[in-house]
């Protein structure tokens, strides 16, 4: 039964190794698993709440049971420690599911809608139904995150899924492939793995809603393949996020925020701070205090920079950016990158025209709060915004003069721990959102429904009308 407890058989305290067993290596027959799961939604059976619950309390059982053997496995594809993994990807997906667990009740429920004159007599509800079969497509740099989390309010709407985790994190994916089906529905929740061509192949099937999260280059590919269907899409993109340091914040405490939050997993965030813009008279003061931070936060990273072509990329943004470089010694052997501060680059080179994902931390000084928010503006939307200020009427500047997914004041990245806040991007940072409600809104069709009695029924209401019922008309629907 798919509800069932299991013991996961890579558990550490069994002595085993985390390695994914041997497979088969051909590439999966995508259509199929496309049919396998409409087939078990036209079934009906994934609309009851029942359901819907207990898939949820499976992936919980999954997340508690698996806890070793997925730091393991993010552990095996990026070098980082069981602690960063539980804080960056286990906890918050537990979180995500045990408050949708206690909120999805009420979420499921019609939400009534008051009918007009015109419409009178009659009861209006909006009801939220299943999209159907979706399609996930996971990323790498949280592989446990950036999959289960959007996993979790698919089937909480009541959908199949195609669930397909990044080649670039392949032990998470063999281990997703491995274990999910043992406590969900195994035909509902259908596991894929492969590389960009079987992405692609799954880009060709029909699906009723496709959620991708990775790159702004990848997404407009995504959005090309769904427009073949008509289907609608989530994506969760990237951008250059940036961070303003006003002269009036503690110069400190920003400095080490924003170290803490640029060395997370070696700088390969969506959510990472980009750039920094600071007032010129607290620039010194800053830049100081980030040789510091920098150095000390980055030592505690263990991850590794996820594949040699994503070394050299970042390499060659060292070696172009037109500024002074403080750190960023490349080790290709163990394919890190030591935190690196690179203060006045070029505003045209590739450092600051496309996202770093990176341990890498430009700084840039500007004139006032105004000038950082009119260079903001002048870029693409990012995923997020970070502000350091004490001056209420700065952050209200910020806020209403700037668009990006989110805005954080005093800190970075912590918007994404709160559940029922919208997490998305806007322009090329993304489209769509999710997270508690607006993920079981995305995964959700609202449809209108109106029911009338069947009488009274006047034939005054049926053209011809008369001059009075003309009026009548134009007075209610008016």
């Amino acid at each position: 039964m798919y509800g069932a407890r299991h013991v996961s058989p890579f558990s550490c305290s069994e002595g085993r190794s985390v390695t994914a067993p041997a497979t088969d290596t051909r590439p999966p027959d995508t259509r199929t698993e496309v049919e396998r799961a409409r087939s078990a939604f036209a079934s009906g059976r994934t609309r009851p709440l029942s359901w819907r619950i207990a898939q949820l309390e499976g992936l919980l059982r999954f997340v508690d049971d698996s806890d070793a053997d997925i730091a393991a496995a993010i552990g095996a594809d990026l070098g980082r420690s069981p602690m960063a993994t539980f804080m960056a990807d286990i906890g918050p997906v537990r979180h995500e599911i045990r408050h949708t667990l206690a909120k999805l009740a009420s979420w499921v429920r019609p939400t009534p809608v008051r009918v007009s004159a015109a419409t009178a007599p009659g009861r209006a509800w909006s009801l939220p139904e299943p999209k159907g079969t979706v399609l996930i497509l996971g990323t790498w740099n949280f592989p446990l995150l950036l999959t289960v989390q959007p996993l979790v309010s698919a089937l909480a709407a009541g959908n199949t899924v195609v669930l397909k985790p990044s080649d670039l994190a392949s032990a998470t994916g063999a281990l997703l492939a491995r274990l999910l089906p043992r406590y969900v529905d195994p035909e509902a929740v259908r596991v894929v793995l492969g590389d960009g061509q079987v992405n692609r192949a799954l880009l060709a099937e029909r699906f009723d809603h496709i959620f991708f999260t990775g790159s702004t280059a990848v997404g407009r590919a995504v959005m090309t393949a769904a427009a073949q269907h008509l289907t609608p899409v989530t994506l969760e993109l990237g951008g250059k996020s940036p961070v303003i340091v006003t002269a009036d914040a503690d110069i400190e405490v920003a400095a080490r925020r924003i170290a803490w939050a640029k060395s997370i997993n070696a700088g390969q965030t969506c959510i990472a701070p980009d750039y920094v813009l600071v007032e010129d008279s607290v620039r010194p003061r800053l830049v100081e205090r980030l040789l510091v931070e920098l150095p000390a936060h980055g030592a505690n990273d263990t991850t590794r920079i996820v594949n040699e072509r994503h070394l050299d990329r970042l390499a060659g943004v060292l070696a172009s950016h037109g500024g002074e470089q403080f750190g960023g010694v490349v080790d290709r052997a163990k394919l890190t990158i030591a935190p690196a501060l690179v203060t006045d680059p070029d505003p045209e080179s590739e450092l600051m025209r496309e996202e770093i994902f990176g341990p890498i931390l430009p700084v840039l000084s500007v004139e006032n709060p105004r000038a950082a928010i009119d260079f903001v503006n002048r870029r693409p939307k990012p995923l997020a915004l970070y502000l350091f200020t004490s001056a209420r009427d700065t952050e209200r500047a910020v806020l209403e003069q700037t668009s990006s997914g989110a805005v954080v004041v005093n800190h970075l990245l912590y918007h994404l721990l709160v559940p029922e806040l919208p997490f998305g991007g806007v322009g090329d940072s993304g489209l769509g959102s999710y997270h508690g409600k607006h993920g079981f809104d995305t995964f959700s069709h609202a449809k209108a429904v109106l029911r009338k009695p069947a009488r009274p029924d006047p034939s005054l209401a049926y053209p011809p009308y008369g001059s009075a019922m003309r009026k009548v008309l134009r007075r209610l629907m008016g």
